[in-house]
């Protein structure tokens, strides 16, 4: 059910996949990552497999320079102790030592990593209809051409309006899709070359190619070192 907050939300998921949909985009956020989302901001929110998550609500005037968009971020290991140990004193502790742990919770915030794992959709219905199906069922085999002729332009009408609207080329757009079809599978243990087939790669190195270029690492390195952080 769609809904918003008056207060910033940083959302953690232990277990589990949590996603999270906006009228202007969607976002996934597997396991050792958060999403921060902001106050106001309206969104429904999805899971996946078995979900246990930690969340602190966080007022948006409680110190300069918290983010003022949603977007996903990994988690450091300080991180995830402030906010376990948050969430176990509960909202009303007044104490000096759970004043100290809000005030470093809050200013870890600002500086954790942002994770490149959302998805802006075109205002356009029909170019947001692909992307949903896209979504539904992700593949690496996606052409321009193909998508331009189902929505009625030419190419580079296609390439200019699907930038224009998402800030991104549909093979970045593309890339992104599939890093977030894989993550969950991944961080559950299944093989990267299972995931790599699936999502249409001739290759293993092909797609670790493509990950790396997206997360900035290969697939294990990427979780045994958000695991470590």
């Amino acid at each position: 059910m769609e809904h918003q907050h008056s207060r910033s939300q940083l959302l953690h998921p232990i277990t589990g996949v949590v996603t999270v949909t906006t009228p202007a985009g969607r976002w996934m956020v597997p396991p050792d990552h958060a999403l921060w989302i902001p106050a106001g901001v309206r969104h429904a929110v999805d899971t996946i497999g078995r979900v246990e998550m930690h969340s602190a609500y966080v007022r948006p005037d409680a110190i300069p320079g918290l983010p003022t968009h949603l977007h996903v971020t990994g988690m450091t290991r300080l991180m995830r102790s402030l906010l376990a140990e948050t969430v176990r004193i509960g909202p009303n502790a007044a104490d000096t030592r759970a004043h100290l742990i809000q005030e470093a919770l809050l200013h870890e915030i600002p500086i954790l990593p942002k994770r490149p794992l959302g998805l802006p959709l075109p205002r356009s219905a029909r170019l947001a209809g692909l992307c949903h199906s896209f979504v539904a069922q992700p593949s690496v085999r996606l052409e321009i051409d193909d998508w331009a002729g189902r929505a009625g332009m030419s190419r580079r009408t296609f390439t200019r309006i699907f930038r224009q609207q998402t800030g991104l080329s549909l093979s970045a757009w593309r890339q992104q899709a599939c890093v977030m079809a894989a993550l969950p599978r991944l961080s559950a243990g299944e093989a990267v070359t299972a995931v790599a087939m699936d999502l249409g790669y001739d290759s293993m190195p092909a797609f670790t190619t493509m990950f790396s270029r997206v997360m900035g690492a290969p697939p294990k390195t990427y979780l045994k070192n958000q695991r470590d952080q």
